[in-house]
């Protein structure tokens, strides 16, 4: 199909449109009334057009109409098309089994990359060294031998020394491995470790609650929260174990408050840890050099009395850019909710 659809005349935006996305679009548009197309793919195609479907955003009528010449008189009226993670799932979800669709989508939304290896050279080297360490060295000697030689480097040097030197000493007595193996470390690798790494696809309505009252002043969040617990208290205190905010940060191993540190403006951060309590205040401190947390509490001292609200903005900017850093598998969150829980 892609091919097809590839040599069309191609106006300016089309012609940034990859094939798997001219695919996309042209599913998207037909809906869920033509899923015998879809059955017509392997499973392969099924994940590099999916891929390509939930990153899609809006598509405008005019690309639309240029890629489907043959249907402009029924698309016209259509206006806009939106292609998202939500869409792309109900679409699967109408032809193929829920645990098969949550795979899916699981590693649609985790690290880019066709197969697990590919996947596992878009993790940050610390995010996947702290993984590693706690399996058996002959495992992580399959792993690090599956993945670039620039990136296994950088992942044993992030790996505790002793151990480091004995995956380097299976590697080197290592035979090769037997398929069945190989399988069972990807299955383990995608069912423990990206699967983490990746947004969750079961999102339910206390997870969007927590999100929006993760933005909320603080002032404002008490109120709701307050005035929900009065009302449905098992709610209340399900948003609230849900809810990531300022000082879950103090969860941050040093490599990842080191990265956060680097990710974030310095008068942002002297902003934010004025608000904040002294233990996770020190945290970020320890993880600087002597020379900038003289500086950074110098600049603090300076800035006297400050307003809630610009501690409370602070904070938040701050939550956000380690969220992203977390999409991106730079820095691993455990969440309010529990020491081993990812948040992104």
């Amino acid at each position: 199909m892609s091919a097809r659809l590839s040599h069309k005349k191609a106006v300016m935006d089309t012609a940034r449109l990859t094939g798997p996305e001219k695919a996309a679009v042209v599913l998207l548009a037909l809906g869920e009334d033509h899923n015998d197309i879809w059955q017509a793919l392997d499973e392969e195609e099924i994940k590099e057009i999916s891929q390509a479907m939930a990153g899609l955003g809006t598509v405008s009528s005019a690309v639309v109409e240029d890629l489907l010449v043959e249907f402009v008189s029924g698309m016209s009226g259509t206006g806009t098309i939106m292609g998202s993670f939500e869409q792309t799932q109900r679409l699967l979800a109408s032809f193929m089994g829920a645990e098969k669709v949550d795979n899916l989508m699981e590693e649609i939304r985790g690290p880019a990359g066709r197969t697990m290896w590919d996947k596992l050279a878009n993790v940050n080297e610390a995010v996947l060294a702290n993984y590693l360490k706690n399996e058996y060295p002959q495992t992580v000697a399959v792993v690090l031998s599956k993945i670039k030689a620039e990136h296994s480097a950088r992942v044993l040097a992030s790996l505790p020394e002793d151990f480091a030197l004995e995956c380097v000493g299976r590697m080197l007595r290592m035979e090769p491995v037997q398929r069945e193996i190989l399988d069972k470390i990807e299955a383990t690798l995608r069912s423990e470790f990206m699967s983490n790494l990746a947004r969750t696809s079961k999102r339910d309505s206390h997870e969007m609650m927590a999100d929006i009252f993760n933005n909320f002043d603080r002032q404002t969040e008490a109120r709701f929260i307050a005035a929900l617990e009065e009302r449905n208290r098992e709610a209340a205190e399900r948003i609230r174990a849900l809810m990531f905010v300022f000082e879950d940060l103090n969860k941050l191993d040093p490599g990842g408050v080191q990265t956060l540190l680097r990710a974030v403006e310095k008068d942002q951060l002297g902003l934010a840890l004025k608000g904040s309590s002294d233990g996770l205040r020190e945290i970020f401190f320890s993880n600087m050099s002597e020379r900038a947390a003289k500086i950074m509490r110098e600049d603090m001292e300076s800035m006297g009395p400050v307003r809630l609200r610009d501690v409370d903005a602070a904070q938040m900017a701050m939550v956000q850019v380690a969220k992203d850093l977390a999409a991106k598998g730079e820095i691993m969150l455990a969440g309010a909710g529990g020491d081993d829980e990812l948040i992104y």
